[in-house]
Order: C-alpha cells, then structure tokens, then sequence
C-alpha cells in the first residue's frame, strides 16, 4: 500500500513530528509511515505510534503519486537517503536536514519534484517548536501551504529565501542551547547566593516561562520591558551593567554569527 506521508527517520524529530501531526489529525495513523533502520528504535516507535507503519527500509510499493516525505535523517547520511528515495518518485519533498540545500537534493529527485528545505528547533518535542521553511526551484504556494502544514503541528512557521537558512541556522536553531546555557548559569548562580538548587531551578525556569509569556502577551520590544524592569540605581541596573561590561551581548552575536557559518560551511 502507499501512504499520505513518509516520515525518512524516526529519530527524535522525526518521532515529534509523526507524534504532533496525528494529534493535530494531519492524517490518520494508517496513512502514515515512518522508515527507521535501528531496530530498537523501530519498537518504541511502534509502541508510542500504534497504527502507523514503522518499516527499516523504503520500497517502491510505500509511495503513489501524491505521497509526500519528510527527510529527517543526519547529515552525513542525507544525500544517500535521498538518493534512494528520489528514485521512488516523491513529488513533494520536505527536508529537516541541516547544512543541505535544495539545490542538491533536487540533483537527487525527479526534474518536476517540489523540495522545501526548512530548520527547525528542538522544542518540537513539546509542540513548541519555531521552524523556517524556504522552497527550491520548483515550489509553488500550495508546496510551502504542505509543508507549512506539517512544521505547523508541532510549533510556529516563518516562510523566508533560502539564502537566509543559514542565519536562521545560526539563530532559532542553537538558540534552544543558548538558552539552556543561560538557565544553566542562573541556576548555578542562585545557588552561589544560598539558594538551594531546587528552589534556584524553579526560580529560573519559571521566570524564564513568564518572560516569555510577558513578551507574547504585550506586544511590547524587549527593549521597553527591559526598561520597566530596571530602576535607576537599583538591584537589576547593578547586574545588568556587569553583563554589559562582559560584553554579552556581543558573545551573542558572534555566536550566532559562528553557527550561521558553520551551516554556510556545511552546505557548501
């Protein structure tokens, strides 16, 4: 039988997306089929995803004119996956690999076939994610509706040119790790001050959630609600001025300006 969807990789993203989009009802389980090689992982996804197919290897037989593809598999194996998988005839291709340009999994399937290259980042477990989606040569509205469609399930989309992957790459990618460093220090700091470590963890984490909730829910910059916080002469223009002395804000930009490149690197 061929199916709606064919999730190449049931790793960690491909899992979350298969697992959002049957929570959203993109597709019925049945209509779905996830290609993963370890067998191990085979068998948690076939608990975790009853009644999607969970096969080790594509075949001819999975896919009919209008099944599409998402390729989530590492980079180093890309290429050849799509190989295998542009020699069944996919007409819609939609890829999570990072580094890979459209140009190059276009070599790998048919002439007319739309690929949409797209970064997403690791809150896609959560249904939180942030993913960009940039479409190849022969993408159309109704190809970036498809793949927005799936990303959508488990986060929030932005269209954007290809040319600008790789500062997403470098941005919303590793971002969740920026954060995770900083929830890490704070926490660490915390208990530098007294606290113990369960109440700093609960103490960070949970500001972290409420800023970013404040952010979404007043529409105002970062820059204006950073300035409600601090008060002249107070406790957070104090820390703050330590931060700048630091000069954090620059290690911010030249780390994403160092991953951009590294995704550039990657591509090339």
């Amino acid at each position: 039988m061929n199916f709606q969807l064919i999730i190449i990789g049931g790793g960690r993203m491909g899992s979350a997306l298969a697992e959002g989009l049957i929570s959203a009802k993109w597709c019925k389980p049945a209509q779905m089929a996830i290609i993963e090689m370890a067998g191990e992982q085979r068998a948690v996804l076939e608990e975790r995803l009853p009644g999607v197919a969970v096969f080790a290897a594509l075949e001819s037989e999975h896919v009919g004119p209008k099944t599409g593809a998402v390729l989530c598999v590492k980079p180093d194996q890309a290429e050849a996956t799509a190989r295998v998988a542009g020699a069944m005839g996919f007409a819609r291709v939609l890829s999570v690999v990072a580094g890979l340009s459209t140009a190059r999994l276009e070599a790998s399937f048919p002439e007319t076939a739309a690929v949409i290259r797209s970064m997403p980042n690791i809150p896609v477990l959560v249904g939180k994610g942030v993913s960009a989606i940039a479409g190849g040569a022969h993408v159309v509205k109704d190809d970036l509706d498809w793949a927005e469609s799936i990303l959508g399930a488990v986060g929030l989309v932005v269209r954007v040119s290809e040319r600008n992957i790789d500062a997403v790459s470098g941005l919303s990618g590793p971002m969740p790790a920026y954060l995770f460093l900083v929830v890490e220090s704070l926490i660490e700091a915390g208990v530098h001050q007294g606290l113990s470590r369960d109440v700093a963890k609960k103490m960070v984490i949970g500001t972290f959630e409420g800023s970013a909730a404040l952010l979404m829910a007043t529409g105002e910059s970062p820059e204006e609600l950073r300035a409600q916080v601090t008060s002249p002469g107070g406790t957070t223009a104090a820390g703050l001025r330590i931060l700048e002395s630091r000069a954090v804000r620059s290690a911010f930009l030249e780390a994403v300006a160092a991953a951009a490149e590294r995704s550039r690197q990657m591509g090339r």
